[in-house]
């Protein structure tokens, strides 16, 4: 890959893993078990609680599949193996993986998953 500057995704990406590894040590208090007590918090309190609960939860969710890209992109990287679309073995545009750096498909395949 000589058009793309693996060191600077690298930095990228590792930059990235440890900014979400931060958010999900202070992120853990959001997604507690909301309590049923209505003498200590009303209905309405519970709902938006529940629902603070759920998004964190979600938010949760998307940041581990992040941090398995990452560490699936940095491992492709140790293996020379970077930047190879992963259904057609055609190099992927540099200017995708600048975007997205844990990108697998070339914009032609990707668009053919959808």
């Amino acid at each position: 890959m000589s058009e793309v500057d693996i060191s600077s995704l690298r930095m990228k990406l590792l930059d990235l893993r440890e900014e979400l590894q931060v958010l999900a040590q202070t992120a853990n208090a959001s997604a507690q078990v909301v309590e049923l007590d209505q003498a200590r918090v009303g209905r309405l309190s519970r709902m938006d609680a529940m629902q603070a609960q759920a998004m964190s939860q979600a938010t949760g969710r998307r940041r581990e599949l992040m941090l398995k890209k990452i560490t699936a992109a940095l491992a492709r990287m140790d293996e020379d193996d970077y930047g190879l679309c992963r259904s057609c073995d055609e190099p992927i545009n540099p200017k995708r993986l600048e975007y997205d750096p844990t990108a697998i498909l070339c914009v032609s395949c990707a668009e053919r998953s959808e």
